[in-house]
């Protein structure tokens, strides 16, 4: 006959210390986990030969070539790509206003003419004009509905030009179909890794509207204000910079089988230490070979458009300007998405260790 082993049952009190004590200990293992992961420690100063770790990356024209060539080689899919997204969007978004446009392109209608005479001032207004179209100054206040239509839109192009990506370079025979119906599966989560950026960004968007106030009350005149205000301003944009780097990666993490939204920000944070300032040159960059490419075409469609209009007032109702800055913003997010993915790649072929 054997005994049973008597199982001292445990108070509500000492349930409850057990559970602390439990919660306490996870709190430590993942703190612990995360500073051996982390090498680095706020306020404290980390000697170069403690930080170096490696990186190769081609250079800023070679990446961005090849880019260019990865997106090229397939550029009936991606064109394809670019052409459903901007249906979508004239259709639940809408396009930008040509009645605003031609208010705004009164002003140049008169001497457009004169850019192709040599008459090179005139470009200063295309470019105020440019500046209002990049901006959304031509588009009308959109609704919030609209304003999750246009989010939601972004975010599927971006998930439909990583999986045709991935699989593209993989080796795999794919058409724009298999994508458009398999890419969206990641969907949830890449919507809560893009909410943790937007929430990343307010630093910079409250130096920015900080910067609004400083400008109408006359504060950035100069002096001991204006040296404070730019200081805080710049930490706190440095501070955004320094979050959405590993974010950026983290938009691509996310999109791998079985990935989820804090576990992709994690694991493309270990992918970033010690490689930050390197990947966020990368990143703007990118933002840079964008703006010149929008100015290269912007402005001399914009030009042309002020001076055929000039020239023939019966075709003053085409949108032409709208439309291509439509399918320019379409583009931009097929670009740029191969960019960040292809960046992503680059990264997760040096699997060095943290430094």
């Amino acid at each position: 006959m054997t005994k049973k082993k008597l199982v001292k049952k445990q108070t509500p009190i000492e349930r409850t210390v057990s559970s602390i004590k439990n919660y306490l200990g996870g709190l430590c293992r993942a703190n612990k986990n995360y500073l051996s992961r982390r090498p680095h420690r706020s306020f404290q100063r980390t000697r170069r030969r403690d930080y170096v770790r490696s990186l190769t990356l081609p250079g800023y024209w070679a990446f961005t070539t090849h880019v260019h060539q990865t997106v090229w080689k397939n550029r009936k899919t991606f064109l394809l790509l670019t052409l459903v997204y901007a249906l979508f969007t004239a259709f639940m978004v809408g396009v930008a206003s040509q009645d605003t446009y031609t208010t705004l392109a009164n002003t140049l209608r008169d001497t457009g003419t004169q850019v192709f005479q040599g008459n090179m001032g005139e470009l200063g207004k295309a470019g105020l004009l440019f500046v209002t179209a990049a901006t959304g100054g031509l588009s009308q206040t959109l609704t919030e509905v609209q304003q999750v239509y246009a989010g939601l839109l972004a975010i599927l192009t971006w998930l439909t030009t990583v999986w045709l990506l991935r699989n593209l370079l993989a080796g795999h025979k794919v058409k724009l179909r298999d994508g458009l119906y398999n890419a969206s599966a990641p969907l949830l989560s890449t919507v809560i890794v893009a909410l943790v950026l937007v929430v990343q960004l307010l630093p910079l968007a409250l130096a920015l509207i900080g910067y609004s106030a400083a400008l109408s009350s006359g504060l950035l005149a100069g002096g001991v204000e204006a040296m404070l205000f730019w200081i805080v301003a710049g930490l706190l944009g440095l501070l955004s910079l320094y979050w959405i780097t590993s974010t950026f990666i983290a938009l691509v993490v996310v999109t791998l089988p079985g990935m989820y939204p804090f576990r992709a920000l994690k694991t493309s944070g270990d992918l970033v230490v010690g490689r930050r300032f390197r990947i966020l040159k990368r990143i703007l960059w990118m933002a840079l070979v964008i703006a010149v490419a929008w100015l290269l075409v912007m402005i001399p469609v914009i030009l042309f458009d002020t001076w055929l209009k000039g020239v023939w007032v019966a075709i003053t109702w085409l949108p032409i300007v709208p439309f291509v800055l439509l399918g320019l913003a379409s583009l931009t997010i097929v670009w740029s998405a191969s960019y960040i993915y292809l960046l992503y790649r680059k990264v997760v072929a040096d699997d060095a260790q943290p430094a």
